[in-house]
């Protein structure tokens, strides 16, 4: 890549780490350009107050905002596949409440929502089998690569209350049930937390076991979710602006 690193000689940047020994590599000085910056665990960069980024303007949504009139006999239903990113495409009859097309949790077709953060915007919904959740709802404000709210729930209300989790902390993970909510905040572009790194690794593992509770089949629920609205990469998908078949590339119908 004709990159100016991995050696020290005349005309490179003089990035580099000094270490007591070459075994435990432990760090005694860092220099950027030739310019100390840190000196046995300690930074020398002088310390400034910075504003934490953080687009976040979506507003509160209502069931009313996710309900889904019938249009057709048989719902195009994404396919989440357990560790991969790419889905299939299945047909499913619709389940049908008071006139909504609801959540099956028996046949494991469940909504889901992708949400504008940006900008206030009508919901964008589909359904999507192999989540597996009985109960519940899970979201997140981590969706590649836009990272608009995605949620997946067994029922409007949950799916509801997920994500004015998210919307309430301008971003984060979040999941519901009829007894718990639990929100883990990522305020920084509603990406990244503030907190310790070993923090956010234990309360992400609780809250990923707290999905598998609900009944998710999936290893990674959340990271197999971050990725449902990444349009090009096939088959189907769910973004702000509705659902998406990857092979064609073009915006298509919930219903067929």
């Amino acid at each position: 890549y004709d990159l100016e690193v991995g050696a020290l000689q005349t005309g490179d940047p003089a990035d580099m780490i000094i270490v007591d020994n070459l075994n435990d590599f432990r760090v005694l000085a860092t220099y950027v350009n030739g310019t100390l910056i840190a000196r046995n665990g300690k930074t020398l960069i002088r310390s400034v107050t910075e504003t934490v980024p953080n687009n976040f303007h979506a507003e509160p949504v209502s069931t009313v905002d996710i309900s889904v009139s019938p249009h057709g006999n048989k719902l195009k239903v994404m396919e989440a596949l357990d560790g991969q990113l790419i889905t299939n495409i299945v047909h499913a009859d619709p389940k049908i409440k008071d006139g909504n097309v609801v959540s099956d949790p028996e046949n494991d077709i469940l909504k889901i929502v992708v949400l504008n953060r940006y900008n206030k915007a009508k919901p964008a919904v589909a359904f999507i089998r192999n989540f597996g959740l009985k109960r519940g709802a899970i979201a997140s404000s981590v969706a590649h690569d836009s990272h608009n709210i995605v949620a997946v729930g067994a029922d409007d209300e949950q799916v509801v209350r997920a994500i004015n989790l998210i919307i309430k902390e301008k971003g984060g993970v979040s999941l519901v049930d009829s007894r718990e909510e639990i929100i883990l905040p990522l305020p920084v572009a509603g990406l990244m937390s503030v907190e310790d790194g070993y923090k956010i690794a234990e309360e992400y593992h609780k809250i990923d076991k707290k999905a598998h509770e609900l009944g998710s089949t999936l290893r990674a629920p959340f990271m197999t979710l971050s990725f449902m609205a990444l349009l090009v990469i096939p088959d189907l998908k769910l973004s702000d602006k509705g659902l998406f078949d990857g092979r064609k590339f073009s915006f298509t119908n919930l219903f067929s």
